[in-house]
């Protein structure tokens, strides 16, 4: 799907491309893909490397064209290993043409298309754009990193109660989307510092990366900090989870040598060897009457011991 927009005074819908617009296309088909590389002369490859999920944050340039990719966060609607993850959103400029395209439909560019709505003053040019994508990116950064925060508490409280592979599991996936978010974020980050030398940049535009390296900052601390976090708890669970097989094994094992012993006194008196004991009518009670002491013996020495 694609869309254009006049972004010189406010943010508008247009019906067809105009120069100096901007074309968004979102989840393009072969159809679209085919339309930009013949009637805009797009190097096809540059498609290719945006459709790649893999693909990490950079620039390049060909034939005047400069193609910039961002990695912006995405939630994955179906069920997922790593329900948070990012995907790559490509800006492609050149001259009168601007072009963004992403193959997945994120909850940030609607948002970005809305706010932009919403000043009402739209874009100075390309670069003021592509530097508020970047703003966008971080705060969008930030807004995921809260819910995964409130994921991973919820998950808390659940292994609080009980210490369960459901709840394990889902940390385990959260771990990976921190990950990925921890990695996504760094590479922007440098993008962005290249990009500084290499676009014309006027005093708007400094201020505006001022803002964006706050942002990216604290959403590269924030992430740190709750991957951190989510390391030491699954740690943490990780231990009271062995704990808790020793302490199984070693009360099965102290039960074991407490049923043991009874049955080491029936296989003495039950040899077929002479040991006063044949002839006695109350030999079995008395057979039983020792097991029993003994095992109560045992259990109470275990009991000492602090083995059961």
């Amino acid at each position: 799907m694609k869309t254009y927009w006049n972004y010189n005074q406010g943010l508008t819908q247009l019906q067809e491309w105009e120069p100096n617009c901007w074309i968004q296309v979102t989840c393009p088909t072969d159809e679209d893909q085919q339309m930009l590389e013949e009637k805009f002369s797009i190097p096809d490859y540059f498609m290719n490397d945006i459709s790649d999920t893999d693909e990490r944050a950079r620039y390049e340039y060909d034939d005047g064209w400069m193609l910039i990719i961002l990695r912006i966060p995405y939630v994955k609607e179906v069920r997922s290993r790593t329900p948070y993850t990012t995907v790559p959103l490509g800006i492609i400029h050149k001259r009168d043409i601007t072009i963004t395209v992403c193959y997945y439909e994120t909850n940030m560019m609607i948002d970005f298309v809305s706010f932009q709505q919403k000043r009402g003053e739209g874009f100075t040019d390309f670069v003021d754009m592509t530097f508020r994508l970047f703003l966008s990116s971080a705060v969008w950064y930030l807004k995921r990193l809260k819910q995964i925060n409130m994921l991973i508490e919820k998950a808390k409280r659940n292994l609080d109660q009980e210490v369960n592979n459901e709840s394990l599991i889902g940390l385990s996936r959260l771990q990976d989307s921190l990950t990925y978010f921890v990695t996504s974020i760094r590479g922007n980050e440098t993008l962005l510092s290249k990009l500084k030398f290499k676009l014309q940049i006027d005093e708007l535009d400094a201020d505006l990366i001022e803002d964006v390296n706050i942002e990216m900052s604290q959403a590269r601390e924030t992430a740190n900090i709750y991957s951190n976090i989510l390391e030491s708890t699954m740690d943490t669970y990780q231990s009271i989870i062995n704990n808790n097989m020793n302490t199984i094994m070693r009360t099965l094992t102290s039960v074991t040598i407490i049923l043991m012993l009874p049955t080491l006194v029936a296989s003495f008196f039950g040899m077929n060897l002479v040991n006063g004991m044949e002839e006695n009518p109350v030999g079995f009670i008395i057979a039983i009457v020792i097991s029993v002491l003994i095992s109560i013996a045992s259990w109470f020495i275990f009991r000492h011991k602090r083995l059961i």
